[in-house]
């Protein structure tokens, strides 16, 4: 599987939106999160967050179509931080994730430390970043009675 990242300025805000929204919102109709979910984002906070000078934001492009994508977070000292990554549903379990995760890791190859966070619920995603060689913090997240942020990262030096 031919897997791409496409650099992302304001003129992509829209598809990121699109597939955002289609992402998640299975997620959100299991968990009723609301006031969280990437799902109930507005398009204004796609563009906000793209003109931030710390963050990248990719479209994953598999075969030329545009399945998901991701958005790093530049912080201090080395440290790098995915939020969010997702992928369109008809997508999911096919190693597009691990295929990504494996080329931003080289992009990013001065990284120290990665973070990222997910539902505890979703023991896919929690296998998925522990086979990549995150680990758990310790640190979770109430969300609400059906589910609970965890937090993951993975030291390279």
């Amino acid at each position: 599987m031919d897997i791409t990242l496409f650099k992302s300025s304001l003129k992509e805000a829209s598809v990121i939106h699109e597939i955002q929204i289609k992402a998640f919102k299975p997620l959100l109709y299991k968990y009723r999160d609301y006031d969280t979910s990437p799902a109930n984002e507005s398009l204004e906070r796609i563009i906000d967050r793209l003109k931030q000078s710390f963050t990248d934001y990719y479209i994953i492009k598999s075969s030329n179509l545009s399945v998901g994508a991701i958005r790093i977070v530049r912080k201090e000292n080395q440290t790098y931080r995915v939020s969010p990554i997702f992928i369109l549903p008809e997508f999911q379990g096919k190693g597009i994730a691990q295929k990504v995760f494996s080329i931003i890791e080289e992009t990013y190859n001065g990284a120290r430390l990665w973070e990222l966070d997910t539902i505890l619920q979703e023991q896919g995603n929690c296998y998925l970043y522990e086979k990549l060689g995150y680990q758990k913090t310790g640190e979770i997240k109430q969300i609400n009675d059906k589910m609970t942020i965890v937090f993951y990262e993975k030291r390279l030096m």
